[in-house]
């Protein structure tokens, strides 16, 4: 089980999005302590705002790893460096190197990123959206061999359709160069699509990024929280 920390939500979504490095580092230490295996993160500016410039990225990810003992990526999504080649030059500037970072497939550029992490010995989580064409990409990509695993995103907030936009998406992606496949919803597609993702054995992650309600529809209070009401889904 993946926690998506805090993803590009700021503090307009509340006081449990987590944004400073301290903070994340609380988070993670939460959600671990509950039952997380691995950490994805969105490293912010002080205007809370998504980064990958190296300072940011450096101190999110030590602050994380001084409170936590599993594996942590980070996100290189186009609105956290729009400029394609800005975005390689950063992550080639990296001082403190992620275990992994989310490469979306249907954006500019993002052979050349995941190119550039590859070089860097830094795992790369193909991102192949529902509604793009990231998975025609992905499966014509050479480098599609080389990554950690596919990150399927379905984009489709609708609880009464988000699974069966999840099973469409996971016939899009395939056999997926034989790499193993985390499927994940977002918004109001979350739970229908984690409940999926344990039906099907998938991998899977849950966090605030990806929701800020619990199965019931309560908000949730923390990651730990939705970390611990994923869990009772099943292994």
């Amino acid at each position: 089980m993946q926690v998506c920390l805090n993803g590009a939500r700021g503090a307009d979504h509340g006081a449990a999005v987590p944004l400073s490095p301290g903070a994340l580092a609380t988070a993670a230490a939460e959600a671990v302590a509950v039952g997380a295996l691995d950490v994805h993160v969105h490293p912010k500016t002080p205007c809370g705002e998504d980064t990958v410039a190296p300072r940011a990225v450096a101190a999110t990810l030590e602050a994380v790893r001084a409170a936590v003992g599993v594996t942590v990526g980070v996100t290189t999504g186009a609105w956290a460096e729009p400029d394609p080649a800005a975005r390689v030059a950063q992550v080639r500037e990296w001082e403190v190197l992620p275990d992994h970072a989310s490469v979306n497939w249907h954006e500019p550029g993002a052979e050349e990123l995941a190119r550039a992490l590859l070089e860097r010995g830094i795992g790369v989580e193909a991102g192949i959206w529902s509604g793009t064409d990231g998975a025609a990409r992905f499966a014509a990509s050479p480098l599609g061999p080389r990554v950690l695993r596919v990150l399927a995103e379905v984009t489709d907030p609708d609880p009464a359709t988000a699974a069966a936009t999840a099973r469409h998406l996971l016939a899009a992606i395939g056999t997926a160069h034989g790499r193993p496949v985390l499927l994940h919803g977002e918004e109001g597609g979350t739970w229908p699509v984690l409940t999926l993702a344990t039906r099907l054995n998938l991998a899977r992650r849950i966090g605030i990024e990806d929701t800020l309600h619990l199965p019931d529809g309560r908000r949730a209070r923390s990651n730990a929280e939705l970390v611990a009401a994923a869990l009772r889904l099943g292994p």
